[in-house]
């Protein structure tokens, strides 16, 4: 047989752990692997490169890809010069069947988030064989207990609330650390734990401004005159939006969120007098080494995904419950977001070490505020 393989959406470390691992596998099966450029646009233009063993000796402590990625580019909705034009998006899904079918590939895996996994489904409703592979530094992905990129995200985050501590606490400021995270609040919530924040903003509990102040306010009454802020960048007010950056079109998720710390610091210097400041992480998180738990994470589903591939059982997307390694329907992993349950057992053991949610609400009745 001969595969393909393709990362899609937003680079994470691990990535290339997971093309190693589906390689190296199927080169024992003896398979012939290829590697598509850029995501699905690789697929679409027939841009690809010939994946050996020496290929990929020694990319498991690299991050990002070796094939490169996109996040726009949609087989169903294509928008990349020279075949489509931001303007008018063009069809060209059967042009990404020519190009499976004049290649001789038996099948191909997709790795990626719920865009690419999303696109993955949609090609095998239409026939074409398909594993998927979930990556995405948000945790978000409902069908999986954890996804490759998020460990090494949440590492680069505690350490910023680490390294935030000593400055806030000589300065007698207050340090909002901002992190990634979109419409679930993983990233936040753990480092925020694991690096002792005193408030914690997740999109899952929107906030109340005058809780946040409160929080800040009991802290100097109790002579600590700095205070910690961990925002994921999906938290909103309560009765407030999303803060947008901008909007993306051709994307499968179009809205780049960020900023809300900014917001939330000149907030706390009106109402406490107190210095605020801003560390705004970004895509420091999806950059640099894996951690060894993501290295070996990614091998085990590239592993698993070639498995499945030699079982033919196309359709699925490779999975990590109770600690193993399975497998659920793409169809079952996308469309529905993993995100943080404020009554979670998380949620509770923060606030039992005296964290801020930003919402009072919270404390007193579990509620979210909705």
């Amino acid at each position: 047989m001969k595969i393909g393989i393709l990362t899609g959406g937003g680079d994470c470390p691990g990535l290339n752990a997971v093309v190693r691992g589906v390689t190296k596998s199927a080169l024992r099966f003896g398979w012939e692997v290829i590697g598509f450029r850029d995501g699905y646009r690789g697929l679409v233009e027939k841009d690809f490169v010939e994946l050996g063993d020496r290929d990929v000796s020694g990319i498991i402590i690299r991050g990002g890809t070796i094939l490169g990625t996109s996040n726009t580019a949609n087989p169903f909705a294509y928008t990349l010069p020279p075949l489509g034009s931001a303007e008018k998006s063009r069809d060209l899904s059967k042009l990404a069947f020519k190009n499976f079918k004049d290649l001789g590939l038996g099948a191909l895996v997709a790795i990626g988030g719920d865009g690419t996994l999303t696109m993955a489904q949609q090609l095998y409703k239409r026939g074409m064989p398909v594993i998927g592979v979930p990556k995405t530094i948000d945790n978000d992905l409902s069908a999986t207990d954890v996804t490759f990129g998020f460990d090494s995200a949440l590492k680069v985050a505690t350490e910023a609330v680490d390294r935030v501590h000593t400055t806030a606490e000589s300065h007698n400021r207050v340090m909002i650390v901002e992190t990634m995270g979109r419409y679930a609040g993983w990233i936040a919530l753990r480092a925020g734990i694991a690096g002792g924040g005193d408030i914690i903003l997740l999109p899952e509990i929107p906030y109340r401004a005058e809780d946040i102040v409160a929080a800040v306010l009991e802290r100097k009454r109790h002579g600590k005159k700095f205070s910690i802020i961990v925002a994921a960048e999906g938290a909103r007010p309560e009765k407030g939006e999303l803060t947008v950056t901008k909007v993306v079109k051709g994307s499968p998720d179009p809205l780049r969120l960020g900023g809300v710390s900014y917001k939330i610091a000149e907030l706390l210097e009106g109402k406490t007098g107190l210095e605020s400041r801003v560390v705004v992480l970004g895509h420091v998180q999806r950059g640099g080494e894996p951690t060894p738990f993501d290295r070996w994470l990614a091998t085990g589903f590239g592993v698993k995904a070639a498995e499945l591939l030699a079982k033919k059982q196309f359709g699925q997307m490779v999975s990590f419950r109770d600690f193993g390694f399975t497998s659920v329907s793409i169809a079952e992993a996308v469309g529905k977001l993993r995100r943080v349950s404020p009554k979670s057992q998380e949620v509770r053991t923060a606030q039992a070490v005296g964290t801020s949610f930003g919402n009072s609400r919270i404390a007193k009745r579990g509620e979210n505020g909705h």
